[in-house]
């Protein structure tokens, strides 16, 4: 069975898609950063007959990391890496006049150094892999200018740059980077708590995920309700 690692996948997106990708066979290495809520979330997962190893820890660790691919390389290798976790910088969000340095720094390191420092602990495996895929989720506050989120959005645009040069130098994988929309999300809740739009939920998105890896078309950055539009 083809083997993901996901990371942020005890909730939201993360989970969504490793419920999608159980239920088509894939053996799954979690990670997150709560324990128990992860541990649930593996135990849900495992009632569709995969394999489910569940790591709690922090993407900006280096042993974490290791450890995840190592867990993978276990149950056969590494077939797709989807770096999901994400930081905002600030929690709700901010002007750049007052937005924590601190807090930027972290948002880069979770979206950014972390999602980089993984893959290359994985492209072994990933190379080894007859369809070595990696996912990076975006988001539109990477390409588009929005008050108070230039810190998470200069992040993602970062990360958006990183999964270009990783198409351009691995040839041979798929590398694409995913806009997934709006979503109701823990992060979205987090950053603009006065905001009770109804969204979509995080599920809604995920066939958007499924359709770039049954076509498999070139490297680049994509967006979830585009992908939606044309099924």
């Amino acid at each position: 069975m083809p083997v993901v690692i996901i990371t942020g996948a005890s909730k939201g997106l993360g989970r969504a898609l490793a419920e999608a990708l159980a239920a088509r066979g894939w053996d799954l290495v979690l990670d997150a950063r709560t324990a128990e809520v992860l541990k649930e979330t593996a135990a849900a997962l495992a009632g569709h007959g995969t394999r489910v190893t569940a790591l709690p820890g922090d993407v900006t660790d280096p042993a974490h990391r290791s450890e995840l691919v190592a867990a993978a390389w276990q149950l056969g290798g590494v077939d797709l890496l989807v770096n999901n976790a994400s930081a905002l910088g600030a929690e709700p969000l901010a002007r750049l006049e007052g937005l924590p340095l601190d807090g930027l720094r972290r948002a880069l390191e979770v979206n950014v150094v972390a999602a980089l420092g993984l893959v290359q602990e994985a492209l072994p495996l990933l190379r080894a892999s007859e369809a070595g895929t990696v996912i990076t989720v975006s988001s539109d506050a990477a390409a588009e200018a929005y008050e108070t989120w230039g810190g998470y959005g200069a992040s993602k645009a970062a990360l958006d740059h990183l999964a270009a040069v990783l198409g351009e130098e691995e040839p041979r994988l798929r590398v694409w980077a995913v806009d997934p929309g709006d979503m109701a999300t823990d992060l979205y809740a987090a950053a603009v708590p006065d905001d009770a739009d109804p969204r979509p939920e995080p599920a809604s998105v995920v066939p958007a995920f499924l359709r770039l890896l049954d076509e498999r078309p070139a490297s680049g950055r994509y967006g979830a309700p585009s992908l939606l539009e044309g099924r």
